[in-house]
């Protein structure tokens, strides 16, 4: 057996290590590119999302690489995602590709689900062991993650090129072995932080950046939004993890807690989960008017279906809220300067209503 995975943002980096604890022989696709996009591109259905498209393009450059078999997430509800294991077992079929998938559904319900499933393809057995390991994982990908947030929030206080510090530290990881020695890499790096000199006199823009999960984590889903925003010199505030996404539904939904602060902020616009992260992009966007963030973007895939609920509901937060929120939807057809073009308008349109609001020029955005 040979297993591989979509991509994801930098999840690949603690699954690499999680497969080699476990004792399985893992296939690392090639980071996504315009290839993998093409490919998903010319296999899939044309109305199927982003997202799905590149996972296809990840698995065919895999397969390619000798993998036979997918390990993915799913779950259930209006989202599509929940169908994609079934629509790329079908198009893989179709392209006389033989594999075999295992599903890792969201284990609201009992964590035993979700190590039946880690029993499928490691020879291991010890459920303590496994778990040690999968906790080991998820602090790497938490730690990370904090590096990368760091990043995002303090890039403007910082002349260090810190984006260039964390490719170093993803490379260096990359070229490491198992759990325990990216855990250690990863900590070393995130204690060098604090020998970073931070200008706190500076008075960026600050951003939150909300939407479909995928494309605010994955990089080249959003043409590198996050490093783009930061080169322009703001600070920028992401609101989704993968990390988060664990502690919410593994740990917190298995204890029976479904609601958070961010669900509890949405409510009166969102009462019930219309699927994929609505919520959590109406909710964050709240929070973040009220911590005086100057603007929100919201990303999301054409045709992502939960988040055309959010664009519809955002009209009336903008209202009672006062905060500008731009939509960038993405698809294979996306042309890098034009969205460019757009981000360079945003900024300029918050710099001079922030120069406004500080003149007591009090102005709507809507």
């Amino acid at each position: 057996m040979k297993l591989t995975f979509p991509h994801m943002g930098n999840m690949y980096l603690p699954v690499k290590a999680m497969a080699e604890d476990l004792k399985v022989d893992v296939v690392i696709p090639p980071k996504s590119s315009k290839k993998t996009l093409e490919l998903g591109t010319r296999y899939s259905p044309e109305l199927m999302c982003l997202p799905m498209k590149l996972n296809l393009g990840n698995i065919i450059e895999s397969i390619e690489q000798g993998a036979d078999t997918v390990i993915m997430t799913t779950s259930f509800g209006p989202c599509r995602f929940g169908l994609y294991s079934q629509v790329l077992k079908e198009i893989l079929k179709d392209l006389n590709h033989e594999v075999e998938f295992v599903l890792l559904e969201s284990p609201d319900k009992k964590y035993s689900e979700f190590l039946n499933r880690v029993y499928s393809v490691t020879p291991l057995r010890n459920p303590l062991k496994i778990s040690k390991v999968v906790l080991r994982a998820v602090n790497v990908l938490r730690e990370l993650e904090y590096i990368e947030d760091w990043i995002l929030k303090n890039s403007p206080y910082c002349d260090f090129p810190l984006h260039e510090f964390f490719d170093e530290l993803k490379t260096d990881l990359e070229n490491s072995y198992g759990t325990k020695e990216m855990f250690k890499k990863v900590k070393i790096a995130k204690n060098k932080l604090n020998d970073f000199n931070l200008n706190k006199k500076a008075n960026p823009l600050k951003i939150g950046v909300v939407g479909e999960i995928y494309t605010v984590i994955d990089n080249f889903s959003n043409l590198d939004l996050f490093r783009k925003l930061n080169t322009m010199g703001v600070e920028v505030h992401k609101s989704l993890s993968i990390s988060k996404w664990f502690w919410e539904h593994v740990v917190l939904g298995s204890l029976g807690f479904k609601d958070n602060h961010v669900t509890k902020a949405a409510k009166p616009f969102v009462s019930t989960g219309v699927g994929g992260h609505c919520r959590e992009t109406i909710g964050n966007s709240i929070l973040y008017s009220q911590a005086n963030l100057d603007g929100v973007i919201h990303l999301m895939p054409f045709s992502c279906m939960p988040e055309i609920v959010s664009m519809s509901v955002f009209p009336k937060v903008q209202e009672k809220y006062n905060i500008p929120v731009l939509s960038l939807i993405i698809d294979e057809m996306t042309g890098e300067a034009g969205y460019l073009t757009r981000l360079e308008a945003y900024i300029d349109l918050l710099s001079s209503r922030r120069d406004n609001l500080k003149n007591e020029k009090s102005i709507s955005w809507n």
